[in-house]
């Protein structure tokens, strides 16, 4: 995940207690994937997937699903300076969080296109999404609305591209708030976790080091605890 410059993501967030103690979350439709036999997981940055949907993932490796990976771009913005050397950390971070999710035979993709720069590129990744998911079961994306440009560019190029595409919000659980009007809870449907499955999405997450740690120059990390936070309940929310 890359910060953007949006007032909604730099301004104060939503705690998790709050969340957690909004009932509606555990009353939202089931998703029931066990027919699943494939599905493609588009993230716009390295560990999108994982704070998103890592945990549906891990449950589809369990079951042996075809899985493949879309890296839109490399992440290599989240940071200032050596963005080639970043690039590389973060595609190792991904690396180690699937086989954490059971999930090292997923098929990953690079499309290495510029972070904080799809807006400028939609149809191109539209086009390249379309070939990528066909005949594919099922599709996860970043949710087109988001308020991240290149959450929302990914969103739209995968809404494009595939019917069959389920959306998973990132910096959503921080700007928003439970009942929130901005958000369409009446498309929001959730994928219930065993404690197995959730246990190892936060073993996951935590390989993300570069999104952890402090950043240079004093500036704290992409991923403070409280933002980490809301990637660790029983379920997983998509909107259809």
């Amino acid at each position: 995940m890359t910060a953007a410059a949006s007032n909604p993501i730099d301004a104060p967030g939503t705690d998790e207690k709050t969340w957690r103690a909004w009932a509606e979350l555990d009353r939202l439709p089931a998703i029931d994937i066990s027919a699943w036999r494939s599905a493609v997981v588009i993230a716009a940055h390295p560990d999108d997937e994982v704070l998103g949907a890592g945990a549906t993932v891990c449950l589809l490796a369990a079951a042996g699903a075809r899985l493949r990976l879309v890296s839109i771009t490399d992440g290599e913005a989240s940071h200032p300076g050596g963005a080639e050397v970043l690039a590389q950390r973060r595609l190792g971070e991904t690396a180690a969080a699937l086989r954490v999710l059971g999930a090292h035979t997923a098929e990953v993709i690079r499309l290495r296109l510029p972070d904080t720069g799809l807006a400028g590129r939609e149809s191109e990744i539209t086009g390249q999404l379309r070939n990528l998911t066909s005949g594919f079961d099922a599709v996860l994306a970043p949710w087109d609305q988001d308020v991240h440009a290149d959450h929302e560019a990914a969103g739209r190029a995968a809404r494009s591209a595939s019917q069959r595409t389920l959306f998973y919000p990132v910096w959503m659980w921080h700007w928003a708030f439970p009942g929130d009007p901005r958000v369409p809870w009446d498309r929001a449907m959730r994928v219930p976790l065993t404690p197995w499955a959730a246990g190892l999405k936060r073993r996951a997450i935590g390989c993300f080091a570069s999104q952890l740690e402090n950043r240079p120059a004093g500036a704290g990390p992409v991923l403070a605890p409280g933002t980490v936070a809301h990637f660790t309940r029983a379920q997983e929310v998509f909107f259809r």
